[in-house]
């Protein structure tokens, strides 16, 4: 039997799972990424980290599963996106920590470029908009703050990268510098109807093509992984961000079909095949995934805080001791009058606000702890909601939407997704469906599969949950809800 092996880099853990080629799995490990805060709006990683911790939960997981490496076909590896690395092209070594995708350090950037009238050229190139949350700002920071970094990387001496590329460079011991088509559109610097790096984007961030990776599909011949690491060589045969990956994961290949994860943030995409949809709404304009060179594309709504909410209460708060415990903490909650507005770091799609801070309101007397995690728990409803209400309005309907992430586990938040988005909501067998995505990807790239149709007919539904409340209850709760964020917002 064929086995794949799924590398999932993510933001607050490294995971790997062994699936067999139909998509089921046999063993998994992981090990938490440490997060590091070194001024308000920053957030970092050790770049080290990244690769130790997911080797060590490769290993474990192939031990587990009972497996000889020579055994996997294929390798797949998806990540967190926008996350941003440079190091030095020749020692690997990396000159600054990691800038995770939540970081707003550069937002005055933005601001700046916006100034300049620059907004519509970047959105009409890259389907972004000019916020902190994507990579090319990030690179220009770094650049501005390495010692002698723009002339080190105009020579050609300086290597950036996604957290796909710094594995894929690791991997093969240096030998690629690689970038999949989907981590690619998140930078700011890709044409996603050109599928190239944009010579003018680049100028107006100053940034010299030497230091930027070669751009290729989410599955093939993608790069060698050296022996060093099992035992016997291996290859990277699948990459994508790691909300491609759950689109693919969740078996969402024709147009129209949606999926919702729900884990550090809520990211909302919707298939829309061969055409790009321009967004009238604020959403992004991105690639779905990239197969023997012809792009698909997607509409997406990124939301930068949801398990963040409840990690802040449990380890911030001592609200909770484990996350397990908020489903009968909300279902023992007095009420729903209390919003809490999650943002850390900004708020993401469709209000776009870098500058926004997090507030609680509808605060009384008789507020204890499971109205707190109800709120929490409300808090990702209605923001799917908000994404739901902008992708409608862009002409993308959504009679059901298929969920996964860590959250979902959760029936008290299916549930209450149901009732305050109006949509049903469908749990897949496999939960875990960013890394099945990357295996998916790596089967198809290795061969197993001859195409996306073939890889992703295994998928089946676990349970789905009908909205139980009324209507217009559903509209005056996401009325308040909207109230509450716009206290939030400084825009």
């Amino acid at each position: 039997m064929a086995y794949l092996l799924a590398l999932d880099a993510g933001t607050t853990s490294n995971r790997a799972i062994v699936f067999t080629a139909d998509g089921t799995p046999v063993a998994s490990a992981s090990m938490a990424l440490t997060q590091h805060f070194p001024a308000d709006g920053w957030v970092e990683h050790d770049g080290q980290d990244i690769i130790a911790g997911l080797l060590d939960s490769a290993r474990d997981a192939i031990q587990k599963a009972d497996i000889s490496p020579a055994e996997i076909a294929g390798v797949g590896l998806t990540n967190q996106r926008e996350t941003t690395l440079l190091w030095d092209r020749a020692t690997s070594e990396l000159l600054h920590p990691a800038i995770v995708w939540q970081d707003r350090r550069t937002a005055e950037l933005c601001e700046a470029l916006k100034q300049r009238g620059l907004e519509g050229e970047f959105t009409e190139k890259t389907g972004l908009l000019l916020d902190p949350y994507f990579s090319g700002t990030k690179l220009r920071w770094l650049l501005d703050q390495v010692p002698d970094g723009q002339a080190r990387a105009e020579r050609g001496e300086l290597a950036f990268g996604t957290a796909d590329t710094w594995l894929a460079w690791v991997l093969s011991k240096g030998s690629h510098q690689i970038i999949d088509a989907t981590n690619a559109s998140r930078t700011l610097l890709f044409n996603v109807d050109d599928q190239c790096w944009d010579t003018s984007l680049l100028s107006h961030l100053n940034i010299p093509a030497a230091v930027l990776p070669t751009v290729v599909d989410s599955a093939g011949t993608l790069a060698p992984i050296d022996a060093s690491f099992f035992g016997v060589p291996l290859t990277l045969s699948g990459i994508a961000g790691d909300q491609h990956a759950a689109l693919v994961g969740q078996a969402c290949i024709e147009p129209g079909m949606v999926k919702s994860t729900y884990g550090t943030g809520c990211f909302m995409m919707v298939n829309t095949g061969a055409q790009r949809l321009k967004s009238e709404h604020r959403l992004l304009s991105t690639l779905a995934y990239r197969l023997n060179g012809v792009p698909t594309y997607a509409l997406e709504g990124a939301i930068f805080n949801v398990g963040t909410s409840i990690q802040w209460l449990r380890d911030g708060l001592a609200v909770l001791e484990d996350a397990s415990e908020s489903s009968a903490m909300a279902a023992a909650a007095k009420d729903d009058e209390v919003f809490l507005v999650p943002a850390f770091t900004g708020m993401g799609a469709p209000w776009w606000d870098a500058n926004a801070r997090g507030l609680v309101c509808g605060l009384t007397r008789d507020t204890g702890r499971n109205e707190l995690v109800r709120a929490a728990l409300d808090a990702c409803a209605y923001q799917t909601a908000d994404l739901l209400e902008a992708m409608s309005a862009d002409g993308q309907a959504c009679a059901a939407l298929r969920v996964d992430g860590g959250m979902v586990g959760n029936d008290w938040l299916c549930q209450r997704l149901a009732d305050l988005t109006g949509a049903r909501i469908d749990r897949p067998s496999v939960t875990e469906t960013t890394a099945l995505g990357a295996a998916l990807l790596a089967a198809i790239g290795a061969g197993v599969y001859p195409s996306l149709e073939a890889a992703t007919t295994h998928w089946s539904r676990e349970r789905c949950f009908n909205p139980e409340m009324a209507s217009e209850v559903r509209s005056a709760r996401h009325r308040a809800w909207q109230v509450a964020v716009r206290r939030a917002l400084t825009a």
